[in-house]
């Protein structure tokens, strides 16, 4: 150089700092070769856009810069400065130190700002003055902060953020003794993280941003607070300090958690064995900061989406199960731990007439608000043909024409079981889904396999809707257990040791029904799964006053072999299940030419109802329903007839039969005087 002195531009350009000016009015920000340089950047590549350098910034750090200056500007400053990282074109980072100067109107309104850049790198690394020790210590406080930000990826709550911080040995390795963190909240900080134990401080859970305490200091100012010594703690927060004085602090770094340019909390580091903060320090806590704010506003996300998600869920499941005389019920549904969304999963309990209750488990396919909306509808339409006092083969038939007629790409699984609980008595329906369980009174569990169809909405698009009825006897103390998969499917795993692993724990579980609930659920939050949970236990009890009986009905269409074989099943299961065993062959006999008679004379299909009535002899009463107002009549066979001869048993077998007008067609019905159940069982 052969000018002297140097000029401004030389004396920047020589200590690696250049200048700019940036008009607030126009947006443009005019940037000198120099400050070009410290970002890596040619005057070719840069056009007066302060956008353009965003290139250059990570997110993080630029949300950081915008949300200092933007305090800046409002509150009144002249002067700001911060350091920061730029990111150079070979991927590594540089330290860079800013500092402006706000030029203001004359009614304050700013109008440019006027300030320097340069590269902070020697300034912080300090590697010719430090001693082999400093310099030791320096990449393991930094791999503290990098270790720590990795363990930070994967805390998907708040409490995990904090586990995260108070687990890995970071406060250890920083040499802070403790930590506290605030949220902020509506105006106020939300303490989350107390510091040392038993160092609670009264009236600090909630605090005001313009309070006098630390925490309220950094997210009002948006700038880090080190606090040097104990004497400088006392004389800048007379309000905090006799309340923690006695814990041995000798310094502390409060640090703002900014997300996204605004405010979200403020974490404090307490230590007990140090004075005063280097450079180098800072830095580095200013660092860790800005990664413990964006964990921290993914988490509070999370749980507020999570918590939404599951508040909707529950809203569109039944607000209380009603009492169910004769049984003992308990259901639970758990969301996903680790998805956000809405679940199809549902369960609903009907009383129906008789004695009788409907118990129903499904699960819609999907996670999201429109499998929730498909699930909804479902369940109230499912509710609806049940209470109508449709069979379960036609309610889930019914039920998946309707899911077909919505017009939309999803599909349900359900099972559907209807328990006369004075018989003992279940009818199952199983459309696609698990098998149910059964524990009995000594805590055995089996396995239940009920014959399926297609699930809901399937079998209405392929025209498939028969689905087979299933029928097993529930003594008192038995319990049903109906649940969704995500109770025994992980992924990788095979369903059958998901199922073995569920019978396992009915098994060793307790007998009360909701500890049992509870202790199956608590097994899937520890398992942490991705698919929701729903879950309903049915125990019959024994009734406390005699009843009528039960009551079982069944649909048989024309030219469907399948339903007449299922009711003559309910009708077996229900004359051994009633105590009538010894007159099973004439009731199965009489009960088959009532219906074979209702098929073959008229048009459409026939209902049949099983039934106990009480009275001075228990009897035993089969209806069979038609649309036929044609009334039937005795006639002779001839002695060659293949024909004629089935009312002819019916009156030889039945103790009294007869026919009824039931306004749309009529119904045939025989009784059979059956013993007592308690006399049954002694013979």
């Amino acid at each position: 150089m052969d000018d002297w002195p140097a000029t401004p531009g030389h004396s920047l350009a020589l200590n690696r700092m250049g200048t700019f000016d940036w008009d607030l009015t126009s947006g443009q920000m005019h940037m000198d070769a120099s400050a070009l340089a410290v970002f890596d950047m040619t005057p070719e590549e840069y056009d007066d856009r302060p956008e353009t350098l965003g290139s250059r910034v990570t997110p993080a750090e630029a949300a950081r810069l915008d949300a200092l200056v933007s305090q800046a500007l409002k509150n009144g400053s002249t002067h700001y400065g911060a350091y920061f990282r730029v990111r150079l074109r070979d991927g590594t980072a540089r330290w860079t130190h800013t500092q402006g100067y706000v030029v203001r109107a004359a009614g304050g309104r700013p109008r440019r700002i006027i300030g320097v850049v340069r590269d902070a790198t020697q300034e912080l690394t300090e590697y010719s003055d430090r001693p082999p020790a400093d310099d030791e210590d320096h990449r393991r406080r930094t791999s503290v902060v990098d270790s720590t930000t990795a363990a930070l990826a994967h805390a998907r709550t708040v409490q995990d953020v904090i586990d995260v911080l108070k687990g890995s040995h970071g406060l250890e390795h920083l040499g802070a003794t403790s930590l506290v963190m605030g949220l902020l909240e509506a105006g106020r900080i939300h303490l989350v993280a107390e510091g040392p134990e038993d160092s609670f401080v009264p009236g600090t859970r909630w605090t005001r941003v313009d309070e006098q305490y630390p925490m309220s200091e950094v997210v009002r100012t948006l700038a880090p607070r080190f606090i040097q010594t104990a004497d400088d703690f006392a004389a800048s927060y007379p309000r905090l300090w006799p309340h923690i004085s006695g814990l041995g602090i000798t310094a502390a770094a409060y640090l703002p958690l900014i997300a996204q340019a605004r405010p979200i909390g403020a974490l404090g580091l307490l230590y007990s064995d140090k004075t005063g903060f280097t450079t180098d320090e800072r830095n580095l806590l200013v660092a860790l900061g800005s990664s413990i704010a964006q964990s921290l506003q993914r988490a509070v996300l999370y749980e507020q989406e999570h918590d939404l998600a599951e508040g909707l869920q529950q809203a569109m499941l039944p607000r209380r199960i009603p009492e169910v005389p004769g049984a003992q019920l308990a259901v639970r549904y758990r969301s996903a731990r680790f998805g956000r969304d809405i679940g199809g999963d549902w369960y609903d309990v009907i009383p129906l007439p008789g004695g009788r209750v409907g118990a129903v488990i499904g699960d819609v396919q999907g996670h999201d608000t429109h499998a929730a909306a498909v699930m909804g509808q479902l369940r109230i339409v499912l509710r609806a043909y049940a209470a109508e006092g449709h069979t379960p083969a036609t309610v889930m038939a019914r039920a998946s024409v309707f899911l077909h007629e919505l017009d939309t790409d999803r599909f349900a699984t359900c099972t559907y079981a209807e328990a006369d609980l004075s018989t003992g008595v279940v009818q199952l329906v199983r459309a696609g889904h698990v098998d149910p369980l059964l524990r009995y009174t000594d805590g055995s569990c089996r396995r239940l396999p009920v014959e399926g169809g297609l699930p809901l909405g399937l079998s209405a698009e392929f025209g498939r809707l028969e689905y087979p009825v299933s029928t097993v006897e529930l003594d008192p103390g038995q319990t049903l257990l109906l649940y969704t998969d995500g109770l025994v499917e992980q992924p990788g795993a095979d369903l059958d040791d998901g199922m073995q692993l569920l019978a396992s724990l009915v098994r060793s579980g307790p007998g009360d029904l909701q500890e049992l609930a509870d202790r199956l659920c608590d097994v899937v939050d520890d398992r942490a799964g991705d698919d929701d949970v729903a879950l309903l236990l049915l125990r019959r009890r024994a009734l406390e006053a005699p009843q009528s009986g039960g009551r079982l009905q069944q649909h048989v269409a024309q030219n469907d072999p399948e339903a007449l074989s299922s009711s003559r099943h309910m009708i077996r299961a229900a004359v051994r299940a009633w105590g009538a065993r010894e007159r099973a062959d004439e009731i199965e006999l009489a009960a088959d030419e009532l219906i074979t008679n209702a098929l073959m004379h008229t048009d459409g299909g026939a209902i049949v109802t099983v039934r106990v009535l009480a009275g001075p002899q228990r009897r035993l009463r089969v209806e069979v329903e038609d649309r036929s107002s044609a009334l039937p009549r005795r006639r002779e066979a001839g002695d060659s007839g293949v024909s004629g001869r089935g009312l002819m048993l019916v009156d030889r077998l039945a103790d009294v039969w007869g026919v009824e007008s039931r306004g749309s067609g009529k119904c045939v019905w025989c009784e059979f005087v059956v013993p007592e159940r308690g006399a049954s069982a002694e013979m």
